[in-house]
């Protein structure tokens, strides 16, 4: 049952994400070479049909940046948008199963230093991305994550073409927006509780627009042009809006083209979400554990609802839901509230959202993109040690000059390499003494697990013991120990005994030990 509490905090929120998803919805079906009534079919769609069925609290689903270029050579390729919806459709019904198949632990594998890199180099570019847009230039489209446009810029450049192109009315809409923003969230939201049920960003979209038509009827040459608002397509009719759905072909889904892009799209889309989905659950203040599993399976609903009806693939989309963590959303309500209010949207006001200036939204973007890559946390990050900080700051990197998959694909490489590092050095403990004859007595330690990637550290530490002194391997704490490193233990026999070293080997607590006296020859 819903309460006036979680209303209260869980409509604004799903108010001011309803907001962001809308370009962000136009942009990626821009980029994915798709109509892009379809990215709004992914959005709503992610919002009611994946909320309902995810155990997540907090995420927020929608049509993804990071499959944009996998889908638009797809179209190319297929040469066929309905044909391409068949592959949306399949990808959906993978996803189904991989949930089924309890495949969504594969998320619980990553570093936290990766997926906190993840976070804060989403953060960084998000603020990178909207510099343009708030100074009035809008050659890239919203949402992107990609350091390469389409067009052949990059990140950089974009910003710095973007001050040839200064638009004095998107300067002063950001600007205002940015500062009410802040104050909002400094003072105003501390003042009362009128101030935090109406949400400091739903007041900067109302001042956009009233901005704007202020310009266009007195100051007509100040004025935003249409490439600086909302694209919203409007219908004509009703029967125009139902005209905007597009049901799949299914004549060839059994080729493999098809099959190989069903594949493609589910294994790239249920990995940014279960990534989205543990970052999401590291954002949220109740500190809530997803079920994975449950969100394969949600997507792969989500998925072939879609691909059914003209929509792009659903993934859990990290800008939506730190958005939405941000703004004060609570439970799953506010990311549902979303999903209606697009469709609702679409339906009765395409018109009014079609007044709402990028560069308000920019602004908006700006508070969430600092959010997520506060200074506080890189400084965390270095207290933490170069095994922490040098993964965060390679994913934050990777992150922001190439895309988000590869750049987590880099961040996890770093990670690995200390984690073989830190395993490499764990392997064993070893005590120094002196035995009962006055010997130099050693005792070598295993560790709970031992692999493979321990044999060099063991060999060395064997190779130090003097001859004639006492060793001691004790294995008896270890639950695992590689086969190689027996064999290496099992050949070290016949060292013990040419350097008349006394060698006891310790294999469970209960066992007696296993005595080999060194001997000369």
């Amino acid at each position: 049952m819903v309460t006036f509490k979680e209303l209260k905090n869980d409509l604004p929120a799903g108010i001011v994400v309803f907001l962001v998803a809308v370009p962000l919805c136009l942009g990626i079906a821009m980029a994915s070479g798709a109509p892009l009534f379809s990215g709004i079919i992914a959005g709503f769609v992610g919002g009611i049909v994946v909320t309902l069925i995810s155990g997540s609290q907090l995420g927020v689903s929608g049509p993804a940046a990071g499959l944009a270029v996998i889908v638009l050579h797809a179209i190319e390729g297929l040469g066929s948008f309905e044909v391409f919806l068949s592959a949306v459709v399949l990808a959906g019904v993978i996803q189904l199963v991989l949930g089924f198949l309890k495949a969504g632990s594969i998320g619980y594998y990553f570093p936290s230093s990766v997926i906190k890199g993840m976070l804060s180099g989403i953060g960084v570019i998000i603020i990178l991305k909207q510099i343009p847009h708030a100074f009035g230039y809008d050659e890239s489209y919203e949402g992107s994550l990609h350091f390469l446009e389409p067009s052949g810029e990059t990140t950089f450049s974009l910003i710095f073409n973007s001050l040839r192109y200064i638009s004095p009315a998107a300067v002063i809409i950001s600007a205002l927006s940015l500062a009410i923003l802040i104050f909002w969230d400094m003072v105003l939201s501390k003042k009362g509780k009128i101030f935090q049920i109406i949400q400091g960003p739903l007041v900067v979209v109302v001042l956009g627009i009233v901005l704007n038509l202020v310009f266009l009827n007195a100051f007509p040459e100040m004025a935003l042009r249409a490439n600086h608002l909302v694209e919203l397509p409007v219908a004509t009719s009703v029967g125009g809006f139902f005209q905007q759905f597009t049901a799949p072909d299914f004549s060839r889904i059994l080729t493999y083209e098809v099959l190989m892009l069903a594949g493609t799209l589910a294994v790239v889309a249920s990995l940014e979400t279960l990534l989205c989905l543990e970052a999401t659950d590291k954002l949220d203040p109740q500190k809530r554990i997803s079920p994975a599993n449950r969100e394969l399976k949600a997507q792969g609903v989500g998925n072939i609802v879609s691909g059914l009806i003209g929509g792009l693939p659903v993934t859990q989309v990290i800008v939506r839901s730190s958005a939405n963590i941000q703004s004060g959303g609570r439970t799953k309500l506010s990311a549902l509230i979303h999903g209606v209010l697009i469709l609702a949207s679409v339906i009765a006001i395409p018109g009014l959202l079609n007044l709402i200036p990028l560069a308000s939204l920019a602004a908006i973007l700006f508070v969430v993109g600092y959010k997520l890559a506060k200074p506080a946390l890189f400084k965390a990050m270095y207290r933490g040690g170069l095994s922490q900080f040098l993964p965060f700051v390679v994913t934050v990197l990777a992150i922001v000059f190439t895309d988000l998959l590869t750049g987590i694909g880099i961040g996890m490489v770093v990670g690995i390499f200390f984690i073989l590092k830190n395993s490499y050095h764990v392997s064993h403990t070893v005590v120094k003494e002196k035995s009962q004859a006055g010997r130099e007595k050693y005792r070598i330690v295993l560790a709970e697990e031992v692999t493979f990637l321990n044999k060099g550290n063991i060999l060395e530490e064997l190779r130090r013991v003097p001859e004639g002194a006492e060793l001691e391997i004790d294995m008896s704490r270890s639950a695992v120990v590689d086969p190689d490193v027996i064999e290496l233990i099992e050949n070290y026999k016949e060292t013990a005994r040419s350097n008349n070293i006394k060698l006891t080997i310790k294999q469970t607590a209960e066992d007696e030990k296993l005595e080999y006296e060194g001997m000369k020859f």
